[in-house]
């Protein structure tokens, strides 16, 4: 009998340790999130906008809207290994686009989450990923001109991985991809930046993986698992192509010109780039450079492009939201709306990204927590590496140690509407730090300036260097600077 009865005991304490717990739809809080390619902090609901992102607007009338977000490198891949790492870069290797595929997909398995979707994971989530959420547009490591392989660039973040490359075959060249099937890789780079597509939504692969995520939230409804979805738009990214039905929301002679089209002052050409990514594009009618402006019959027709082809994502993420909405999925899901970094169109003369300027770095960050009635645009000073821990905080989960950013949930909740901070920021041998009134940027290279300052109260534009004639301000400053130095560059 007590033989009989520790071997039912036994049963028991077995049965404890196998048992997984499963969540109703209703016990945990789901995320959506949705990373767009190369969106600037340029919407239409933000002031003195020309740009039509109606979508965009009413998700950030239900939420929070970030005009002061910066990203840690104005480069995809290492904005977003920043981003889902929730930590700065800390070597030179965490500056470039491959890092993800280079080094994520061949470390044990750790302790350490390799992501924060890796994190949710391990916390009961199911996760789901579709188009470029890390670097690889599709999740899977293989060059641009080769065959998809089975290679995940995040090999413990995921449950699933799902893209439709439709006519275009392989992600990389859905990524590149033209109305007719062809890319620019095919093209041998004999293609425009640009095209206004005789087609509907889904002639363009962003209109594929909308209604792959449509898809598969209604799925996820009958989930007992919360989940974690991650759509990646590509949209704006160059090629600037969209359906002309987008383009046609746009009188073109309306689109104003860059208001800083002129080279910056007080600063070295290093500090430039010269718009070679804009330049591959081989058949544009101009050819952007240091050496001119170009005219502005031909930058109204690129911002054109470009913002034909924001509001086309801008639709596309309204039918994902209109989709939660119907299913009732809104009423437990955290929506998150992250650019990895901006844009210059045609500001500091660059077209383009890859430098340390406000518009390469500022991107577009809106969020939306479920029954909350906080509803503002917030000019605090916020980065990427906060976004992880204030996930984390939001799901009532731990972070796990080491992370670089802060919480910034308490601006979400209204319950800190003065949160002051700094948004650092790294590349071109370069460290910058923005605060509410100043960007400071050193240069760890020979050519000078090695020292950049720019008053955000009196030139936003950054078209002036300032720091010869504000020495004080730049001593005070440094101090904050050389904080942010996280073993990237010698300290001098």
């Amino acid at each position: 009998m007590e033989h009989k009865f520790l071997r039912r005991a036994l049963f028991i304490t077995l049965l404890g340790l196998l048992y997984i717990p499963s969540f109703a739809q209703s016990d945990r809080t789901n995320v959506l999130f949705i990373a767009v390619d190369d969106l600037r902090s340029e919407l239409g609901h933000f002031e003195n906008s020309s740009i039509i992102t109606p979508n965009l607007d009413k998700l950030a009338s239900q939420g929070v809207s970030f005009t002061n977000h910066f990203v840690q490198v104005p480069t995809c891949g290492a904005s977003r290994a920043a981003f889902l790492t929730g930590k700065r870069p800390s070597r030179k290797a965490e500056l470039g686009n491959n890092i993800m595929q280079d080094e994520f997909n061949k470390k044990p398995e750790t302790e350490t989450p390799e992501t924060f979707i890796h994190h949710l994971r391990r916390n009961g989530y199911h996760t789901v990923g579709m188009g470029k959420i890390s670097h690889s547009v599709d999740g899977y490591v293989y060059g641009y001109e080769e065959e998809v392989s089975n290679l995940k660039e995040l090999p413990y973040s995921w449950d699933e991985l799902l893209f439709d490359a439709g006519k275009w075959d392989t992600g990389w060249n859905a990524f590149f991809g033209y109305a007719d099937g062809e890319n620019r890789q095919s093209m041998k780079r004999q293609v425009k930046p640009y095209e206004a597509g005789n087609v509907d939504d889904l002639g363009y692969p962003d209109g594929l993986t909308t209604q792959l995520a449509i898809k598969k939230l209604r799925e996820l409804k009958n989930s007992v698992q919360p989940f974690f979805l991650g759509v990646g738009l590509f949209k704006p990214h160059l090629p600037f192509n969209s359906p002309k039905i987008y383009w046609d929301l746009y009188k073109e002679e309306n689109i104003p010109v860059a208001k800083n089209q002129k080279l910056p002052e007080n600063v070295s050409s290093q500090s430039i780039q010269g718009s070679e990514e804009f330049n591959q594009y081989a058949l544009g009618e101009e050819k952007a450079g240091l050496d001119k402006i170009i005219p502005d019959a031909y930058a109204k027709k690129i911002k054109h492009a470009y913002y034909a082809a924001v509001s086309y994502s801008d639709a596309q993420i309204g039918l994902i939201l209109d989709e939660l909405k119907a299913l009732e999925l809104d009423q437990n899901t955290i929506v998150i709306i992250w650019g990895d970094h901006g844009w210059h169109l045609g500001e500091q003369q660059v077209w383009g990204k890859h430098t340390l300027f406000e518009n390469a770095l500022n991107s577009a960050l809106i969020i939306k927590i479920p029954g909350s009635k906080v509803s503002k645009i917030d000019d605090s000073i916020v980065e990427s590496v906060d976004i992880y821990p204030t996930l984390m905080e939001l799901l009532e989960l731990e972070n796990p140690e080491g992370l670089d950013g802060e919480s910034f949930a308490g601006l979400l909740k209204n319950e800190d509407s003065s949160q002051e901070g700094a948004a650092y920021s790294y590349y071109n041998h370069g460290i910058t730090v923005r605060t509410a009134r100043y960007r400071l940027t050193k240069y760890f290279r020979d050519a000078e300036p090695t020292i950049e300052l720019y008053d955000h109260h009196m030139d936003p534009f950054e078209s002036v260097n300032i720091a010869a004639e504000k020495p004080q301000i730049v001593a005070e400053l440094m101090p904050m600077l050389e904080k942010g130095n996280t073993g990237l560059y010698d300290k001098k």
